[in-house]
């Protein structure tokens, strides 16, 4: 399948894109104590989410912009889940920001050339993501490599379902077979990236 770009998903990236440059300037320092309560289920590299169950996400190195944006699709409901909602509603633009810049780090680093050989079915994400899912071509767009794959392959049965919203990605999804999502999932967490939130609590960075 050859990935063609949209105009339209091309548009409402721009206008993302504009949204965050105006955000709050984030203060990792700050972020740092905010992201305490975090650290319960994102630091705990095992730690599942329950019914449905699955990994909860590594989040170290993540952009600070798709981290914010995605507080505030917790916050909004644009993200279904409980226990994220009942956090994210408690946050102003600032705590997110501050929160967004501790988990950033330092960001994670693309490794060029991809770890093994990319099957057909990432084709449709490597334009946005990148080849190793390490290099976004927007700063809101989230990085996968190194993600938790059963995380993965969760958030494209919630895309596809409609339970996540998201126009670019729902688009995405639904033009993808779901006996492809596990092989999507396994070859982007096989990539260098993303690590928990106690290694950039130690170490700032994720390597």
């Amino acid at each position: 399948m050859k990935f063609r770009p949209n105009l339209g998903v091309l548009g409402l990236t721009v206008l993302a894109a504009a949204a965050y440059g105006a955000a709050a300037e984030g203060d990792a320092a700050r972020g740092k104590i905010l992201a305490y309560t975090c650290q319960g289920c994102h630091g705990v590299e095992t730690y599942k989410n329950a019914y449905p169950n699955y990994s909860v996400p590594k989040l170290g190195g993540q952009s600070a912009a798709y981290l914010v944006n995605a507080l505030m699709a917790y916050a909004s409901g644009d993200r279904p889940h409980q226990t994220m909602h009942s956090h994210a509603v408690s946050m102003d633009d600032q705590d997110r920001a501050d929160i967004a810049a501790f988990l950033q780090g330092e960001g994670v680093q693309s490794v060029k050339e991809p770890v093994g050989t990319p099957p057909p079915a990432t084709q449709v994400c490597v334009a946005c993501h990148g080849a190793d899912g390490a290099t976004a071509v927007m700063p809101d767009y989230p990085i996968l490599a190194g993600q938790h794959p059963d995380y993965l392959i969760q958030a494209l049965h919630d895309y596809k379902s409609g339970r996540r919203k998201n126009p670019i990605m729902a688009g995405i999804a639904t033009g993808v077979d779901e006996k492809d999502f596990e092989t999507i999932a396994r070859f982007f967490a096989r990539q260098p990236g993303l690590c928990n939130t106690q290694v950039i609590a130690r170490q700032g960075r994720c390597r």
